[in-house]
This record gives structure tokens, C-alpha cells and sequence, in this order.
């Protein structure tokens, strides 16, 4: 019986999905490096704990650079109103956020999108609240400020 057990829990163990560490926006984002990329959606992960909206930013010389942009939840998108149908590769769309903290940009860039605006003017809150992202009010249901700052600490 032991050996059974023994092969059921060595199977259980291997047929479990690998779990991604969450992890918070200071680990891998700078907010010292606010971006702003501009061009059309090319790709979209709907995958947790994250999901990922890719746009090929066009600079002013004419070339390209795919940036992946990290998001909320694919939950989360969907409860803001951020669906695949409005999500489509070819979608021209803005997206601030923050720079990865390598800067690495070979052969994409990677950052956190913080809002993201459609072509007529909508502009949804795409970023993961709570995570140390910076609180620049691109969060509707964050705190202001001033709320933030009056809350009393966990350890008080």
C-alpha cells in the first residue's frame, strides 16, 4: 500500500500545473520610468496571474519596437470592460505605464500598462491595483492621495 501511495503522490505532484510566483510591481517595474506606447495591438495573452497586451509602438524615425505590457487579471480586464472583442490585434490604442527595470528592449520591451486609450477616447484602467504600482490616480478605485496617506499603517 505504501508503494502505491508512494506512485499516486509522485503523479499527483506531476500532473499539477506549475504555479507562477505573483509577484509585486517594485520587483520587476521602475517608476522612476514612465512610458507612453502608442501603435496597434498585435497580440494579447490571456493567461494568469497576469495577462499580457503586446502593441508595436511606430517611433519617429519610422521604425518599430513590439513592447509587451503587462495588465490585471484577464478577470480583472473583464470585469473593467477590457474584452477580447475590444482587445483585437490591429486596435490602435494608447498605453501608459512603467518601464521593466533592465530596460532590456531585445528583442521586445517589457513594461506595466497602467491605462490604455482606444481611438475614440476611452480610456480603462488595465494595471494590477495593490501590487506597489505608483498611485498616480489611473486606478478609479484606488484611495486619493490624501485618503492613502490619513489610513493607519497594519502595525499601529
Amino acid at each position: 500500500m505504501t508503494r502505491i501511495s508512494a506512485v499516486v503522490a509522485l503523479a499527483l505532484a506531476l500532473a499539477a500545473p506549475t504555479a507562477v510566483a505573483h509577484h509585486a510591481f517594485s520587483a520587476e517595474f521602475d517608476a522612476n520610468l514612465p512610458i507612453r506606447v502608442q501603435g496597434k495591438i498585435v497580440q494579447v495573452d490571456w493567461i494568469n496571474p497576469h495577462a499580457w497586451v503586446h502593441v508595436e509602438d511606430v517611433k519617429e524615425d519610422g521604425s518599430k519596437q513590439v513592447w509587451q505590457l503587462e495588465a490585471g487579471t484577464p478577470n480583472t480586464l473583464l470585469r473593467r470592460g477590457l474584452t477580447k472583442r475590444l482587445l483585437q490585434p490591429g486596435t490602435e490604442v494608447v498605453v501608459r505605464g512603467y518601464q521593466s527595470k533592465d530596460k532590456v528592449c531585445v528583442p521586445i520591451c517589457s513594461g506595466s500598462g497602467r491605462d490604455i486609450t482606444f481611438p475614440d477616447g476611452t480610456k480603462l484602467f488595465m494595471g494590477s491595483s495593490g501590487t506597489g504600482a505608483p498611485r498616480d490616480g489611473a486606478d478609479p478605485t484606488e484611495p486619493a492621495k490624501e485618503e492613502a496617506q490619513s489610513e493607519p499603517k497594519e502595525d499601529e
